[in-house]
């Protein structure tokens, strides 16, 4: 039986594609999620996502202070639940209204009849960066 003769080119591919698939996953800038808050969260929930944003004052429900999400759920942050609420998938009424939905709102401006799964998929990782930077705010 003759010995199997791999290209050099491909036996490059497959050593490269080993190593990456062996690398631990990095983590995620925590700049985008924070980018992201501070656009679309930060008028209500602040800054610093304690409830002290510019419209607390005009809100008649007032908007909680995320870094207490994990110390309210006995210290673990609910990060399935939080990612549901941006998303839109669980109500919360504030100032007498459904919280936006950024779930929505972040899919329609990816929107395009030739990528239609990939703005499903921006929408969804812009909520996870959102999620993620409020787990890392958790005191």
């Amino acid at each position: 039986m003759p010995a199997l003769r791999i290209s050099p080119a491909l036996a490059t591919l497959a050593a490269s594609l080993a190593l990456s698939l062996a690398a631990p996953a990095r983590a995620q800038d925590e700049s985008v999620g924070k980018a992201l808050f501070a656009s679309n969260c930060a008028a209500c929930h602040g800054e610093t996502a304690k409830g002290d944003g510019d419209m607390a004052g005009v809100m008649t429900i007032p908007a909680p202070d995320l870094t207490l999400l994990a110390r309210q759920n006995d210290g673990t942050f609910p990060f399935l639940k939080v990612f549901h609420v941006i998303d839109g998938r669980t109500g919360v009424r504030s100032h007498g209204n459904p919280m936006p939905v950024f779930g929505r709102s972040f899919e329609a401006a990816q929107g395009g009849a030739d990528n239609p799964f990939g703005a499903v998929i921006e929408a969804r990782g812009k909520v996870m960066s959102i999620a993620l930077y409020l787990e890392s705010l958790q005191r």
